[in-house]
């Protein structure tokens, strides 16, 4: 039973929950701001399940291909040596055909349940997620935004699997998810960069140095503020969401800015953290203001 209880725990593992927590709330988040879907109560409730249990699968899929893509790299960096596959503990065969089931029963789950267009945007997100950025992590910095892309498609695929269609609040919504890993994955990158110089993951401070860091930050904090209003032009959200985004907004590129005040190793470090767990805040809080202001529209 021990051996039981272990070896799905390092199944587990491979499929990364917390990222696939966060991505199910981002496909929530889609499916909730999407026209309502047509068809009966039991139609509607079906369209929502299966596309937050197809998404989930996908994201799934993708992360347990990317632990077995990166498991050499993973043994060099305290944070990821005890991994499953880091650890010995599960071999890289048996890992990938778990990957490869999680991909086919998400293909199933959407094609089946959702729509053919949502289906092909989360095939080409784990594709490109696997095939293109994980590889290229440690060929160039600029894998950081090419891996933004396949990170972003989860709200997307919730808008998608609502409406049968690529809107353009369809893409805002991508749009904000995308801006956003910018800036939190820069913080992670400074903040851990001895560990990602140690697996040859080619980061932009391990590449560029901090400075540069530093600023790309700001510069993607920056471009977040009109992307995240862009949805009340487009008539998907009201008064109260855009003062709302705006000020979390100006929190976060504020706290960017200030990261050119550090000029010290540890201070940069603790800046850098700061900025992470600010990013962690500012997602949920723009989607409580999503929801928000939702229920302030339908009350008056």
């Amino acid at each position: 039973m021990t051996e039981f209880r272990q070896r799905a725990r390092d199944l587990l593992e491979l499929t990364k929950p917390g990222i696939v927590r966060m991505c199910l709330v981002m496909t929530a988040g889609g499916l909730w701001l999407a026209p309502t879907i047509e068809g009966d109560l039991s139609t509607k409730v079906w369209r929502w399940v299966a596309a937050l249990i197809g998404s989930g699968l996908a994201v799934a899929s993708a992360n347990a291909f990317n632990m077995v893509w990166e498991r050499e790299g993973d043994r060099s960096m305290a944070r990821t040596r005890n991994r499953p596959l880091a650890a010995g503990r599960m071999p890289a065969l048996g890992a990938n055909a778990f990957a490869g089931l999680l991909g086919v029963a998400a293909m199933v789950v959407l094609i089946l349940g959702t729509n053919l267009l949502t289906a092909g945007l989360a095939a080409f997100a784990l594709a490109s997620y696997v095939l293109v950025y994980t590889p290229l992590k440690r060929i160039t910095p600029l894998a950081l935004v090419i891996g933004a892309v396949p990170g972003a498609i989860p709200p997307l695929l919730g808008w998608t699997a609502a409406t049968d269609s690529f809107d353009l609040p369809g893409a805002v919504l991508f749009g904000i998810l995308l801006v956003w890993q910018m800036p939190h994955f820069l913080a992670i990158s400074i903040f851990r960069k001895q560990d990602y110089a140690a697996a040859g993951i080619r980061c932009v401070p391990v590449v560029r140095g901090e400075l540069v860091a530093k600023f790309q930050a700001i510069a993607w904090a920056l471009a977040l503020i009109p992307v995240s209003l862009a949805l009340t032009p487009l008539g998907i959200t009201g008064n109260l969401y855009m003062g709302l985004a705006l000020a979390l907004g100006l929190v976060f590129l504020a706290w960017s800015i200030k990261g050119l005040s550090s000029r010290e190793a540890k201070s940069d470090i603790r800046w850098a953290r700061q900025l992470f767990v600010l990013s962690l805040v500012y997602l949920p809080a723009l989607t409580l203001a999503l929801v928000a202001d939702l229920l302030w529209e339908a009350r008056f």
